[in-house]
């Protein structure tokens, strides 16, 4: 009968999707940004260091990383000054200099406000794509990303209304939960959806944005940073839901979402641990946890049935205050980046996901290496 229920809420939802935003989704849908960098044509025609340069369309952040280390500090700087918008971009290129390429390639353009900051890619096309670094991450112990969620873009990662709604602020405020031993990237590295219509609702964005976050990380690990903890805002967990399998992630912490494409952690296809927060005043709530007719995400994560570890979100209010400081969500989620949360396995019999008090905090030296 339950089922059946969801299966009517789920036509209801379906036909009001269709119906009602036809004409309004038609003039919002997004094209996503896919393919190399910018730039990738000169790149790869350029001969100044009489080698061929790795194809940003096909070389592995391995490969690129590798090219890059056999290069002499003048090789590498002279990349960067003739192509700073490829080297910005492309996943395995040294930390330090995609931060120096992307202030370049941010000079002269309306998000120039980014340049000098840790800018770990910039993309201008479409709404513009960024992903801005809080802390060090090249000696960091743990890292974490922030995969956001519905209208995101360049000119709105980090706006100063309801800054915890925002990547920049909801990486901000989990650098400094966690402690200087963390680095966190704020990733918004995909084509969001704008508004609520039937892109929020379909998985065509969360398709494309789950391929580059999936090379995203792989570059991560190819510059030698540990393995990362995704924090997935909204539509960003349908993102990391389909990217479960190749990011290779230690931990998959999902919050306010539609669903993650699956019906059960198991079906994710991941070694990560799952978690997953939702407060009661999360209009999220009210979105159907089911598929029909290629309209919905799926199982809510925080239901038990789901399998999912659940992290309590009491102090949090609404679809944007996980982050804000002094809530447990955040709590939570500053000792899962940092490596010191624990759960109680004897809880989680017959697989089921624990309602309260899901997440212990270990301060001991042995639980922080969990």
């Amino acid at each position: 009968m339950r089922r059946y229920k969801r299966t009517l809420a789920a036509v209801a939802f379906a036909t009001t999707v269709a119906a009602g935003t036809t004409g309004w989704a038609s003039e919002n849908a997004q094209r996503p940004v896919t393919g190399p960098p910018p730039g990738s044509a000169a790149w790869t025609a350029d001969t100044s260091l009489d080698r061929a340069l790795p194809d940003p369309a096909a070389a592995t952040p391995s490969e690129v990383a590798a090219f890059f280390g056999s290069l002499s500090e003048d090789e590498q700087q002279r990349l960067v000054r003739r192509h700073p918008l490829v080297v910005g971009n492309l996943d395995g290129v040294p930390v330090r200099l995609r931060y120096r390429a992307n202030t370049l390639a941010l000079r002269g353009t309306p998000y120039e406000r980014l340049a000098g900051r840790q800018i770990l890619a910039f993309d201008p096309r479409g709404r513009g794509q960024v992903a801005e670094v809080h802390g060090d991450l090249e000696r960091a112990r743990q890292v974490s990303v922030v995969v956001p969620g519905s209208d995101i873009d360049a000119a709105t990662f980090d706006r100063a209304s309801d800054p915890y709604g925002t990547p920049a602020g909801m990486a901000k405020a989990l650098r400094a939960a966690a402690g200087a031993g963390t680095a966190v990237v704020a990733w918004t590295g995909y084509t969001t959806p704008v508004g609520v219509g039937v892109d929020a609702a379909t998985g065509k964005l969360a398709e494309a944005g789950a391929t580059r976050l999936a090379r995203f990380t792989a570059g991560l690990a190819a510059t030698g940073a540990p393995k990362p903890v995704l924090f997935c805002h909204s539509y960003g967990s349908v993102v990391c839901g389909l990217a479960a399998d190749e990011v290779n992630a230690r931990d998959i912490v999902v919050l306010a979402s539609p669903g993650m494409r699956a019906g059960h952690v198991r079906e994710l296809r991941t070694d990560a641990r799952v978690w997953a927060a939702k407060d009661d005043s999360d209009w999220i709530s009210k979105v159907p946890g089911v598929r029909f007719l290629g309209l919905g995400h799926g199982d809510d994560p925080t239901d038990p049935s789901f399998g999912a570890r659940r992290i309590p979100a009491e102090l949090a209010e609404g679809h944007t205050g996980y982050f804000v400081p002094g809530t447990d969500s955040l709590r939570a989620f500053a000792a899962i980046a940092d490596g010191s949360a624990v759960m109680d396995e004897a809880r989680l019999m017959d697989g089921t996901a624990v309602a309260d008090g899901a997440v212990a905090f270990d301060e001991s030296p042995e639980g922080a290496a969990r």
